[in-house]
C-alpha cells in the first residue's frame, strides 16, 4: 500500500511538472504571436494598406527593390541604381496608394 502512494505521489508531481512546462511555453508562444499580429497591423496600418500576405509580399519585394538600387548608386553604377529605384519606387507606390 505504501509503494502504491509513492508511485501515485510520483506520477502526479511528474504530471504537474509537464503541466507547468507546458503552460509556460504555450502562453511565451501565444505572447509572441500576440506581438507579431499587434506589429503587422501597426506596419500596414500606417502604410495604409491591407494585411494580407499578398500584401506584404509584394512590400518586401518593393523594399528589395530599393535596396538593390541604393546599392547599385553605392558602387557608382548610377544609371542601374536609378533604375532599381524607380521600380521599386513604382512597387510600393502601386501598393501603398
Amino acid at each position: 500500500m505504501v509503494a502504491n502512494g509513492f508511485f501515485n505521489w510520483l506520477g502526479e508531481s511528474l504530471g504537474d511538472a509537464i503541466r507547468l512546462i507546458v503552460d509556460a511555453l504555450s502562453g511565451f508562444f501565444a505572447g509572441i504571436g500576440i506581438a507579431v499580429h499587434d506589429f503587422i497591423e501597426g506596419l500596414t496600418g500606417s502604410l495604409g494598406m491591407n494585411a494580407s500576405l499578398f500584401g506584404l509580399v509584394v512590400l518586401i519585394i518593393g523594399l528589395g527593390l530599393l535596396y538593390k538600387g541604393i546599392r547599385a548608386l553605392l558602387q557608382r553604377s548610377f544609371l542601374a541604381g536609378a533604375l532599381w529605384m524607380l521600380l521599386g519606387l513604382l512597387v510600393l507606390s502601386w501598393l501603398i496608394a
